[in-house]
């Protein structure tokens, strides 16, 4: 499996309103700690008078790095019900916010896991569900004289170079799809005085 379902760009501000209360929707396509603490960051900045910040994400191939926080709710009544969608959704690499604001009626928690459902849901189903392709990232260093053999190759491959520091000794930086990951080193190994290596 070298590939798997997110959302394409950002959903923001979906509305749904339950006795008063008023949930605001938003989800984020994370790849890392650092964007899902920036996408939080965001969303707490635009609504400091908000109720709860409830949220729930998924990040890795398998979905295997995961958090639901009720921020405040009882119990499993918010991040669980939110985090549900994404798996409902097949998604992973998702961040969604539900932010309350209080109406003045309480809920209970079955209408809250009811609502922070309905909010998540409304949200994802605004996204666009697209597939995209583990990638690696490759190092390469070669002679001068060998460029357009490098070049050739890589574009075989359909790899981006991302970096090129062309002196004598040239070193390059490429990503490609990780299915590749195995074809494009045999074809390197094959090849005088060039290294190269992967990077995590």
């Amino acid at each position: 499996m070298f590939e798997y379902k997110t959302i394409e760009k950002p959903i923001e501000n979906t509305l749904l309103k339950e006795k008063g209360s008023k949930f605001i929707g938003f989800a984020f396509p994370v790849n890392n700690e650092k964007e899902l603490k920036g996408a939080l960051e965001k969303v707490r900045t635009e609504h400091p008078k908000a109720t709860h910040h409830c949220y729930a994400f998924r990040m890795g191939l398998e979905g295997e790095n995961y958090r639901a926080n009720d921020d405040g709710e009882p119990s499993g009544s918010a991040g669980l019900p939110i985090y549900n969608q994404l798996l409902a959704h097949e998604i992973t690499n998702v961040l969604v916010i539900s932010v309350r604001y209080y109406g003045g009626t309480k809920l209970g928690v079955s209408g809250l896991v009811k609502a922070y459902k309905e909010c998540a849901k409304i949200t994802l189903e605004e996204a666009n569900i697209i597939t995209r392709e583990l990638e690696a990232e490759i190092e390469i260093q070669f002679n001068f004289n060998q460029q357009n053999t490098i070049f050739t190759l890589l574009s075989k491959f359909d790899a981006k170079v991302l970096h090129f520091d062309a002196n004598e000794n040239c070193i390059l930086t490429a990503s490609l799809k990780l299915a590749q990951k195995e074809s494009i080193s045999d074809k390197l190994s094959e090849m005088q005085y060039i290294s190269f290596e992967f990077k995590d």
